[in-house]
């Protein structure tokens, strides 16, 4: 089988967009201020919007999707849905850019933590904490940090994550902690090992393939089947650390922070490793549509994510 070029991965393709849009917003707040640049992020937006046929496309399959699958009218989606999840996806680079720059206050941010994760794990090994491109995680660790209760390290796919780290510096960012995994070679899983046993969290997100050779599984996701990486969960068994879900949603201007509990550990041998994984997989699926009936609009997988094609191919 011949190798798809890189571009027509998402790696290449959304976040190379993603950054523009991130560095000329974050020009504009710098320069004009959030509340004076609005009118000018509508036209940002606008030229994305035009211009981005594949984003444009994906958008609309999505809401499609979740229209379908909750059998909700109102969700069947239009030239202004798509634009308005647009919007959203540029309010949530503003809100990154804010959090950084200390706007954006604990006031603003509401821990749901039914099984009261945040404190019972407070002092002892660490956890790795699954999260998605659906609403703005970046909250949740800038405000964790703010308030010292949590040190919290990003795990990342790509190299496109230095570009962001450099921009994040910019705007007042001076603690980030991300860690690239795209390798997971023996230095890295040591690395990951000691944060854990300092009582620090890991964070990754399960709803992104990465761009080299990822493993995947296959699950339902809005009714129709959808390729999820392995990633987080073959490194929860080998870290055998308890694994949790992490959401953060922006509704009526206050940014809700869900901590659900998921597993003690994932344990699998090799005989029965793609089964446990596969499980495992569909369970997550299925708390993230349930997310996204939360928050319709602010899903930021802006590429073809029901793609049948073996997403494995760089």
């Amino acid at each position: 089988m011949s190798e798809a070029p890189i571009p027509s991965h998402w790696a290449a393709q959304r976040e190379r967009g993603s950054f523009a849009l991130m560095r000329l917003t974050a020009w504009a707040v710098r320069v004009l201020g959030r509340r004076t640049m609005a009118p000018l992020l509508y036209l940002i937006v606008l030229y994305f919007y035009l211009f981005g046929r594949s984003a444009r496309d994906s958008a609309r399959e999505y809401q499609g999707n979740l229209a379908r699958w909750s059998r909700r009218a109102e969700l069947q989606p239009s030239t202004r849905s798509v634009y308005r999840q647009f919007m959203s996806f540029a309010e949530a680079l503003l809100d990154k850019l804010d959090v950084w720059s200390g706007r954006v206050g604990r006031e603003r941010l509401v821990i749901h933590d039914p099984a009261n994760l945040h404190a019972s794990l407070a002092g002892a090994r660490g956890q790795l904490l699954v999260g998605s491109h659906l609403g703005n995680l970046e909250i949740c660790r800038a405000l964790a940090e703010m308030g010292g209760e949590v040190r919290m390290n990003v795990l990342v796919h790509t190299r496109h994550a230095e570009q962001f780290n450099r921009l994040l510096n910019q705007s007042g960012a001076d603690n980030l902690r991300l860690i690239q995994v795209s390798e997971l070679d023996p230095a890295t899983m040591l690395q990951l090992s000691q944060c854990l046993e300092r009582g620090e969290w890991l964070a990754i997100a399960g709803d992104r393939v990465p761009l080299h050779g990822g493993r995947t599984a296959m699950a339902d996701f809005l009714g129709q089947p959808a390729a999820f990486p392995q990633g987080p969960w073959l490194l929860a068994g080998l870290l055998e650390c308890p694994v949790n879900l992490l959401f953060c949603l922006k509704q009526d201007e206050r940014f809700h922070v869900h901590l659900e509990p998921f597993a003690e550990r994932i344990r699998w041998r090799r005989a029965d490793r793609d089964a446990v994984i596969a499980q495992a997989v569909q369970r997550y699926a299925d708390r993230l549509a349930a997310r996204c009936l939360e928050a319709p609009l602010q899903w930021f997988n802006f590429y073809p994510f029901w793609n049948t094609q073996d997403p494995r191919r760089d």
